[in-house]
């Protein structure tokens, strides 16, 4: 069996809270990895909370540069609603250097999520 332990990098992509609003991970620096996906848990949902989670990229880590990833470079098995107790994966095939989730809301109360880059394909082996 390959070690893939050492072939990937993993980063916070979203940190494990209940969330009441849209908001926006951290930027993931892709420099360095050639793909990178995106892991979203989600726990309970109160309120009937309406969210959903996009890819956003840019070439600079400015929180106002960041835009919408176009559909021909996201490819996910999230809804347009998240359910509550869930997983989901999205993965970036655009050429921007940064790129981050944004989890979006259209109404209710909260959602508990939770998100991870994985970035792959690295350029020096075995990541630290």
């Amino acid at each position: 069996m390959r070690d893939l332990f050492s072939n990937i990098g993993a980063e916070l992509a979203l940190a494990p809270a209940v969330q009441s609003a849209a908001v926006q991970g951290p930027a993931i620096d892709t420099n360095g990895f050639d793909s990178v996906a995106f892991t979203l848990n989600t726990g309970a949902i109160a309120g009937a909370g309406d969210f959903g989670v996009k890819v956003q990229e840019s070439d600079t880590t400015t929180g106002g540069d960041f835009t919408d990833a176009d559909a021909g470079v996201v490819k996910s098995n999230a809804p347009a609603t998240l359910e509550a107790s869930s997983s989901y994966k999205l993965g970036y095939t655009g050429h921007k250097r940064y790129v981050r989730l944004a989890l979006t809301k259209a109404g209710g109360t909260s959602i508990a999520a939770g998100a991870t880059a994985i970035l792959g394909n690295a350029a020096e082996r075995p990541v630290a």
